[in-house]
């Protein structure tokens, strides 16, 4: 199975700043608004056929309000001092059709100030809006031209349009617009910068089995361009990488599954879009995660497995969504990717730890039962160590930092146990080991008089029940086995040794030095309450020394496998 990010462009991947980078209007000497009538026109286009606002409240710095694209047009007309709110309030609107992503322009019907009658006024794609207009093939191919060029820099781009319309005449149908031969005012190029950082979050996800695709209601050639700047798009790939919205919409279920998977951008995009190609991958069992930040990405961010709105986006996408991203940053995305695969590693490594500790406690419990011994082990020092089981170790395997390293593992399917086949083999092997180890030691406490493990004696007596020094001596091998082993497991499936990054460990650590000196603690300490006796310095350095065997052989093992 393989996990999917289906992204939407703005914000996301963009720094969301959009600015007039380059205009063409014919009508226009040297691209300026002057006073003739042709920049009368366009003034009041565009501000009459928009519906965002600008922030004036500190003039050096206007800010967009609404829609960025329609924001950029109207922080143009600000450049030239000239005030979108004073055409707005001197011109009366007649009829007026919203911007639509189906629709993809805005089309509003005022009663002109420049002109002498009703103007309708077109706002949107260049290439819908060429569609309505009347043009001679000359001036088709030097827009055409243009808004190549633009695209190929991966710019947004805006057509302009006007048609005088007489009172009373009708002029849209249904919703759209019912009536053609519109008057190209010209094209502007709107520049979006790529975040710096996403470029490397995108090529962690690929590297980490994740498909991310980029879904936008750009041209195609602009999206190529955002897909290029990013790394998703490469020079082996064809057409078949790419839909357009138009595509999807004409074909069924089955046919868009069997190429979905090799599909990178899907360009012109209307939410029905978005929202059936995520239905699609999750039939195909993948898990999909869906970004978006307007109302018209709600159904998506709702049939995702996981939708992601956007800090500054609408209520209703953050409504529909399961996490909100602060900052609208892909990069952020990554990030979690890598704690929540750290953090189930984490999980994973203290469930082995914890497993492996129970199979040795319940074997020995269980066979000396069946011997006929005593449990070695009381209750109060079984507590002791169900705090470091349960406790200690969980919080010192949990607050292991999150390591880069599991970017580049593949995705695991959802229906994959917790518990691995590699963890089991770990668990009861591990734990079947030191199954025997102690049993031979508790076997040979009890046929020998063990006094100072210095002065050990392979003379085996008769069976005799275990001195407080015995229980003292056992007690704390099985400690210090599990001790040692809990570093073993934190460097379990990464590859590394378990003294790796230990310094940067500041809670392992801690907690390291918790159970070890508590351990001490309880020992010389705890008399009757734990059924202990002091121990000697030797004894202890003994210990030590020979139960960290088990992280030495560990080490080499790991080594051996790197």
């Amino acid at each position: 199975m393989r996990n999917n990010g289906w992204k939407d462009k703005t914000g996301t991947l963009t720094q969301n700043q959009m600015k007039i980078h380059e205009t063409f209007f014919e009508s226009l000497a040297d691209q300026k608004l002057t006073d003739d009538k042709a920049s009368q026109l366009l003034e009041e286009c565009i501000a009459m056929d928009t519906s965002a606002n600008l922030d004036l409240s500190n003039p050096e710095k206007a800010k967009t309000v609404g829609s960025p694209t329609e924001g950029a047009v109207l922080l143009w007309l600000n450049d030239f001092g000239i005030d979108y709110r004073t055409i707005r309030e001197k011109t009366e609107i007649v009829d007026r059709i919203p911007f639509t992503t189906k629709n993809k322009y805005m089309a509003t019907v005022v009663k002109s100030k420049v002109a002498d009658g009703n103007i309708l006024y077109v706002i949107g794609a260049p290439d819908i809006i060429m569609s309505y207009c009347k043009l001679t093939e000359t001036d088709k191919a030097k827009y055409e031209t243009k808004l190549t060029e633009y695209q190929d820099k991966a710019m947004r781009t805006l057509g302009f349009a006007y048609l005088p319309v007489a009172d009373g005449q009708e002029v849209f149908d249904n919703g759209k617009l019912g009536i053609s031969n519109l008057q190209m005012l010209g094209v502007v190029a709107i520049s979006d910068p790529i975040r710096p950082e996403v470029p490397g979050a995108i090529r962690e996800c690929l590297n980490a089995g994740i498909s991310v695709k980029i879904v936008t209601g750009d041209a195609p050639g602009t999206a190529k361009e955002i897909g290029r700047q990013l790394g998703l798009w490469t020079e082996n790939d064809t057409d078949a990488n790419i839909l357009l919205g138009q595509d999807i919409a004409e074909m069924t279920d089955e046919q868009l599954s069997a190429i979905i998977a090799d599909v990178k951008i899907i360009s012109r995009a209307r939410p029905t879009d978005k929202e059936r190609v995520v239905k699609v991958l999750k039939t195909m069992g993948n898990v999909a995660a869906v970004t978006g930040d307007g109302t018209n990405d709600a159904p998506a961010l709702n049939a995702a497995d996981v939708g992601l709105s956007m800090g500054d986006g609408t209520a209703v996408a953050k409504e529909a969504s399961d996490m909100t991203i602060l900052d609208n940053s892909f990069s952020t995305i990554a990030n979690a990717v890598m704690w929540g695969r750290s953090l189930y590693k984490n999980i994973q490594r203290f469930i082995m730890f914890q497993m492996t500790i129970n199979v040795a406690a319940c074997l020995i419990v269980l066979v000396g039962a069946f011997l006929g011994t005593e449990s070695p082990l009381t209750v109060t020092q079984m507590l002791w160590v169900n705090l470091i089981m349960d406790t200690f170790a969980a919080l010192a395997l949990a607050s292991l930092p999150p390591s880069k390293s599991v970017m580049k593992d593949k995705p695991r399917k959802v229906t994959d146990p917790i518990i691995s086949k590699q963890m089991a083999g770990r668990i009861f092997g591990i734990g079947g080991l030191f199954f025997v180890i102690l049993l031979g030691l508790l076997l040979w406490f009890q046929h020998s008089d063990i006094d100072l493990l210095s002065e050990i004696s392979f003379v085996f007596g008769q069976f005799a029940e275990l001195t407080p020094k015995e229980l003292s001596l056992f007690f704390t091998i099985f400690v210090m086995l599990q001790f040692w082993n809990m570093f073993n497991a934190k460097a379990f499936m990464t590859g590394k040794s378990a003294f790796a990054g230990l310094l940067s460990c500041k809670w392992f650590l801690i907690i390291a030095l918790v159970i070890f000196f508590g351990q001490i603690l309880i020992v010389e300490v705890g008399g009757q309450m734990f059924n202990v006796c002091h121990l000697e310095l030797l004894d202890w350095l003994i210990i030590i020394g020979a139960t960290s065997v088990v992280l030495w052989i560990g080490e080499i093992v790991r080594l051996i496998k790197k």
